[in-house]
This record gives C-alpha cells, sequence and structure tokens, in this order.
C-alpha cells in the first residue's frame, strides 16, 4: 500500500485554507490537517475536509466530446482542438470582437494569465470576464475609486484583534467558516460584534448588536451611521485631515440621513443604528467584513464605497484590527483578477485604455499591437450572444447556466451561438450546451497557485493523476493556442507561466518558488524578491496619485424592482455551510449532499400565516423572470416582506427568478439580492410532479 502527503490549497471558498491531502496508491482517501499553515492552523470546514470526495466520481469527464446531430460523441485530443481551433479562427476571421471568454475563479492563476493572455494577443479582443463580475466586481471598482486598489485591506488573522467588528452582507460563519474563528477569537478577547442583514443568520445569532434592515438599504443605513458619527464628534478629525480629501462633501451628503428618516427606508430601528454608529467609531481597532450581500446590486459600487467611507471617517486604516474586508466567494476569484481575466484591465489591473499599457503589453509579449477598446462583460456578453453579435463562446470552469441571473436568457443566448466550447470537469448545465467539451484536471490533479482574498498567493500541489484522458487546464489552453498559429505559448510547466507572470504584474514580482514553497507564502503587493510582502495595507499612504484616500458622498438609490401587490415580497439569495457556488463539486459529494440535499426557501413565520403555508410545503415562488416549485422554511429569522432561497441547486434554481437588466454602472454587476416576487401555495399533487429534479446527482457514485 503506497500512501501519499500532498500539501495543497482549499478548492471552495476565498480563505485559502491548507490541508495535506492523503492518497492510497494513486486514489484521493481523505485530508489530514496541516498545521503549520497560518490561515487555518490545522482547522477546517465541512466542505474542506470532504473535498476530496468529487474528484474520483464515476462522472466526471474523460475524454474530449463532440456535438454530432444533437448528441455527444467521444473524440480524440487531436480531432477536439483541431475543431475548436478551426472554428475560432473561422469566427475570428470575420470580427474577432463576435468571440467571447469566460475564464474561472476556480482554475490556477497561471490558468487564468494563459486564457486572457490567449483572449487578447491570439483572438485580438479584450472580452474576457469570469466570475469576478457576479460577485466582487464593485469591490474591485469601489476600492479602487476610494483607496486606489480593490482588495482586501488587512490579512485574516488580523481581524481577531479588533476591539468592533462590522459585519454587513455576509453570513461569515456559513460562507467564510475559518475568517469566523478569527471573529470568535476577537470576541473571546473582549470585541464586540455588529451585525446588519435581513436574515438572523448564524453569524447574526453571535452578535452583541443586531440589525435587521431591507435588502438593497445598505448605502442608507451605513450614511446613517456616518451621520451619527459626524453629528457627536466622533470622527478621527487627525486621520480625515492629513490621509483623505472630499470630507466636508462627504458630510454635507450624510447630514440629510438622520437615523429616524433612514429607519423608514431600511425598516432598522432608528436606536440601534445609533448604537453601532457610536460602538464602530469609539472603538480603538473597528474592522468591516462584508461579502455578495454588499456587492450584488446595482449600486452595488456604492455601497463598498461607502464601507471606504466609514473605515477613513474614523481613521479605521491601516492597522491589525481595522481595514475593509471583503471576503471573496470562490477559491481563486482574487487571483483571476491579478491576472487579468478581466474586460478592461491586464494583469495587475493595468487598464487596457491606457496606450502605454498597451504598448507595454505588446513589448513584453512579443504580439501584434493591442487594442485600447474595453471588451465586454459577463452580462453583456450573454446579452450581445442572445441578440446575436457574439457568435463564438469559450466558458473555462463556470456554469452560467446556474450561476447567472435570468437564466432563461442566459440559455437562449447560449443557443444563439454558432459555436461554443465549454472545458470543465463534468457535464455541467452549460456543458450540455456546448459544441465541443474539453475534459479537465481537477485542483487535485495539477500544480499551480492560489491567490486567496486575503491576497496570500499559495501553491496547490499535483497529488494524483487525472482521470482518464483529462489534462491541466493551462495545457489544453497552450494547445489551442498553438494549433491557432500562436507562438507565444511554448510553457513546459505552470511553474514557467508563473514566471512570465512575474513579468509583467507588478505586485507579484518579488515572489518566486523558494519563497511560494514556505507555509506562510506571500501576500501581495510583493515588488521585489527582498520585500517581505503586505499583509496590510495603506499603513502610510493609499495608491491614488496623491496618496490620499477619497471620501466619495454617495446619495441613496432604491432597489430596480421593488414589490407591488403582484409581487409583494422581495427576493434575496445566498450561500450555506455545506454547499458552494453551483453545487457541481459540493453535491457530488456524498457527505455535504446528505447534510443539505436540495433547496428551500426561508419566509417569514407571520407571512406564512397569511399564506397558509405550512413548513416542508411546496409553495411556488414566481418573479417576471420566471417560477420555481420549492420546499418552505418557515422560521423568524427572516424579516417579514423578504424570502431568501440559496443558489446552489438546480431543480430549484434561484437564477431562475433573479434579473439582469439593471446593472451597476461601474462594475455591470446585476442586482441578485433584490426581486420581486411572490409565494403560493402550491396542490400537493401539482407539487410532487413540479419538484421533480431537472437533474438529479447519484451521490453513491
Amino acid at each position: 500500500m503506497n500512501i501519499q502527503y500532498t500539501p495543497t490549497t482549499c478548492p471552495y471558498c476565498g480563505c485559502g485554507c491548507g490541508f495535506n491531502l492523503v492518497s492510497v496508491d494513486g486514489k484521493l482517501a481523505g485530508v489530514e490537517p496541516w498545521k503549520r499553515n497560518p490561515v487555518n492552523e490545522g482547522k477546517l470546514c465541512p466542505k474542506g475536509n470532504f473535498s476530496y470526495e468529487f474528484v474520483h466520481r464515476e462522472d466526471r469527464l474523460t475524454t474530449p466530446l463532440i456535438k454530432q446531430n444533437g448528441e455527444f460523441k467521444e473524440a480524440t485530443w487531436d480531432e477536439a482542438l483541431d475543431l475548436v481551433a478551426s472554428k475560432l479562427n473561422e469566427i475570428k476571421g470575420v470580427d474577432p470582437e463576435s468571440l467571447a471568454f469566460l475564464s474561472s475563479a476556480r482554475c490556477t492563476n497561471e490558468e487564468n494569465y494563459l486564457m486572457q493572455k490567449l483572449v487578447r494577443t491570439v483572438i485580438g479582443t479584450h472580452n474576457i470576464d469570469h466570475c469576478a463580475r457576479l460577485c466582487h466586481g464593485p469591490t474591485v471598482a469601489g476600492l479602487a475609486q476610494t483607496f486606489g486598489s480593490g482588495a482586501m485591506t488587512n490579512h485574516l488573522k488580523s481581524i481577531q484583534f479588533s476591539d468592533v467588528i462590522f459585519i454587513i452582507g455576509s453570513n461569515t460563519l456559513e460562507q467564510h467558516p475559518l475568517m469566523w474563528r478569527r471573529v470568535l477569537k476577537a470576541k473571546a478577547n473582549g470585541a464586540k460584534l455588529i451585525v446588519a442583514d435581513p436574515r438572523f443568520t448564524p453569524s447574526a445569532k453571535k452578535a452583541d448588536l443586531y440589525i435587521p434592515f431591507k435588502s438593497g438599504t445598505d448605502v442608507a443605513l451605513m450614511n446613517a451611521m456616518m451621520n451619527v458619527i459626524i453629528s457627536e464628534g466622533l470622527e478621527d478629525k487627525e486621520f480625515i485631515e492629513k490621509r483623505t480629501k472630499n470630507f466636508e462633501e462627504l458630510k454635507e451628503v450624510v447630514k440629510n440621513y438622520p437615523p429616524e428618516k433612514v429607519a423608514e427606508i431600511t425598516e432598522a430601528p432608528a436606536e440601534l443604528i445609533k448604537e453601532a454608529a457610536r460602538m464602530y467609531a469609539k472603538a480603538d481597532n473597528a474592522g468591516i467584513i462584508y461579502s455578495m450581500g454588499i456587492t450584488q446590486h446595482h449600486t452595488g459600487t456604492d455601497n463598498v464605497m461607502s464601507t471606504s467611507n466609514l473605515a477613513m471617517i474614523t481613521g479605521n486604516i491601516g492597522r491589525p484590527g481595522t481595514g475593509v474586508n471583503p471576503l471573496r466567494g470562490q477559491n481563486n476569484v482574487q487571483g483571476a483578477c491579478d491576472m487579468g481575466a478581466l474586460p478592461v484591465v491586464y494583469p495587475g489591473y493595468q487598464k487596457v485604455i491606457e496606450e502605454e499599457m498597451a504598448e507595454k503589453m505588446t513589448c513584453a509579449w512579443g504580439c501584434s499591437d493591442l487594442g485600447c477598446k474595453p471588451g465586454l462583460t459577463v452580462v453583456e456578453m450573454m446579452n450581445a450572444a442572445h441578440a446575436g453579435d457574439i457568435k463564438g463562446m469559450y466558458i473555462m470552469g463556470e456554469n452560467p447556466m446556474l450561476s447567472d441571473p435570468d437564466l432563461q436568457h442566459v440559455k437562449e443566448g447560449l443557443e444563439n451561438l454558432d459555436f461554443l466550447v465549454v472545458q470543465d470537469i463534468f457535464l455541467t448545465e452549460t456543458a450540455e450546451l456546448a459544441d465541443v467539451v474539453l475534459p479537465g484536471a481537477s485542483w487535485a490533479e495539477k500544480d499551480g497557485t492560489f491567490t486567496s482574498t486575503e491576497r496570500r498567493v499559495q501553491y496547490i500541489r499535483k497529488a494524483v493523476d487525472p482521470v482518464g484522458e483529462a489534462r491541466p487546464d493551462w495545457a489544453i489552453l497552450c494547445d489551442v493556442a498553438k494549433k491557432m498559429g500562436s507562438d507565444l505559448f511554448n510553457f513546459e510547466s505552470p511553474q514557467e507561466v508563473f514566471e512570465e507572470v512575474r513579468t509583467v504584474t507588478p505586485q507579484y514580482a518579488g515572489m518566486n518558488k523558494e519563497r511560494l514553497e514556505k507555509p506562510e507564502a506571500l501576500h501581495w503587493p510583493c515588488p521585489d524578491e527582498e520585500h517581505p510582502g503586505t499583509p496590510i495595507l495603506w499603513a502610510e499612504q493609499f495608491a491614488t496619485a496623491d496618496g490620499l484616500g477619497v471620501l466619495m458622498p454617495i446619495e441613496f438609490i432604491p432597489a430596480a424592482e421593488l414589490p407591488d401587490e403582484e409581487y409583494p415580497f422581495t427576493l434575496t439569495t445566498g450561500r450555506m455551510l455545506f454547499h458552494w457556488h453551483t453545487g457541481s463539486m459540493t453535491r457530488r459529494s456524498e457527505t455535504l449532499a446528505n447534510e443539505v440535499p436540495t433547496g428551500f426557501v426561508e419566509i417569514n413565520t407571520e407571512d406564512a400565516a397569511e399564506l397558509g403555508i405550512k413548513n416542508k410545503e411546496t409553495v411556488n415562488v414566481k418573479t417576471r423572470r420566471g417560477e420555481v416549485a420549492i420546499k418552505a422554511k418557515v422560521t423568524p429569522d427572516i424579516m417579514k416582506g423578504i424570502i431568501f432561497i440559496p443558489f446552489h441547486f438546480v431543480e430549484c434554481a434561484a437564477n431562475t427568478l433573479t434579473q439582469s437588466f439593471a446593472l451597476d454602472p461601474a462594475a455591470k454587476m446585476p442586482e441578485f439580492k433584490v426581486s420581486a416576487a411572490s409565494v403560493t401555495k402550491l396542490d400537493p399533487t401539482a407539487a410532487m410532479a413540479e419538484t421533480a429534479p431537472k437533474k438529479a446527482y447519484d451521490i453513491g457514485k
């Protein structure tokens, strides 16, 4: 019996926990704590503990597939890659801008780097994006405007040194359990916890102060907190004077948001708003934690900038226990952004609209001239496909048929394409629509790096061989580029790719193999090999042109779709402890799937009583986009008038209901978190038919 232990990084949320994968005779058998890892110190959440269970599933993609007469046929790699290259070249020959590419927050930095390089140097467009657009695009856009860079300001460990922690738009206990561990350490040291959320979540139940408020009213709530802070003289005058600008303009706006007025907007009691403001402002070190409850709005960038405003006017930046701490939802969403898998920036957030950046990258890559016209975002791609303007699409490791808003619209767009390539580890709902499916390797079957939510760059390491003929995504991308005629992709390993990444990405320049192999790895920015990395940003100045933080006066804008007589509820969506993203991995984990086998809709006890709905009865939830049949979870732990559906379950897909028409003007984020909805009780006989799964994963395999 051959037993091996391979240190690696978790493939789920953005915390970046480390553990050893245990393999027996070339097959994964479990995980072992890696106590030296500074992120999680040997502790793991349920997803990390059972992360190995999906790797050897019988329904893994093991060979390339080509669709013929509506059915998939197995193909050789040469057949599949020749077809992909010829079709992409054919469409490119007519118009490169009619091709679009989705990269992946689940893939490595090296793979995201290669995909954006392929799109820019081989295709000749900037039409590349990934799921950050649909999770933390407003973080990148908002923090870039206020701080000069769109990333988490502190490292995870920092939060345990807070005196007050303000969590808004995050159910941290379930979504980022190892960050929650740091919150609990802070509380054990005497810190006070404030949680603002429409749901009385497991996180909120541990709060010293819980503020219930309506989804979509975040700006009003934070403006009211700033109103109290400034009117009571609790702001940090020295920090404001020396480190920021635009304070008078901000002050002028927030004076119009007294708590009593904002209570009418948010339904949050005015006294709770006042108490939260005082607690936060009077703390020696106060930190803000947020996630997609802040970002997934058509005002997502405004929401993010409001957190910056709150931190800056109280001087809570640049020290342990302070900062603005967005928690990334996917394992490498930070890295995919860093690598330039976005339509507006090259690696390192160097803007495509700037001619000097185009010249720099042209020189670095040895390619023909790069255009300065920004590409399309995810939602814009789907709209363009729907309209017939995008003819071909290449999707790597993403499942927009479950993750994107208004799924019927997405389906129609993808079916309208002339050619669709999907590269993945399972035949996902999106892959089923493809013309060619390319089998990729899972995270346990390849080498590379992930960058966590705290900007820590860490290795993943190959523990077992890929199943069947599956191949690492980086190798597939290199072969596609070569078959399309490029000579810029002659890489023999992920390490060779990373060496090129260092040369064009200033934040990564000082990172080498020797330094990254240490358990603590490195936080970017790390500009040279003598630099220690930067766990905490903005200790002395911001990354803006003049080094000052920019306070942004922001007026409250209501949600784009409000409840009315026909649709009287506000639907919001989110994650849960035992599942992740579109469920393509966690629902194929027997242990995790057994914990929560399907979805549900949370509805307030009073609302349910008025509608005659009992707990676990099947109901119909409907919006202007569609409807789903789903079991009711009747609970007092959600505000009256609000309903909540987790978005992991295809048979009752929350994103059948969400809307894509209202986009954040800066980040192009659709408003997932507010949709007007109705709830009706279903006839029991009809309910049985309605709730038959569209796809049931056989968790026994």
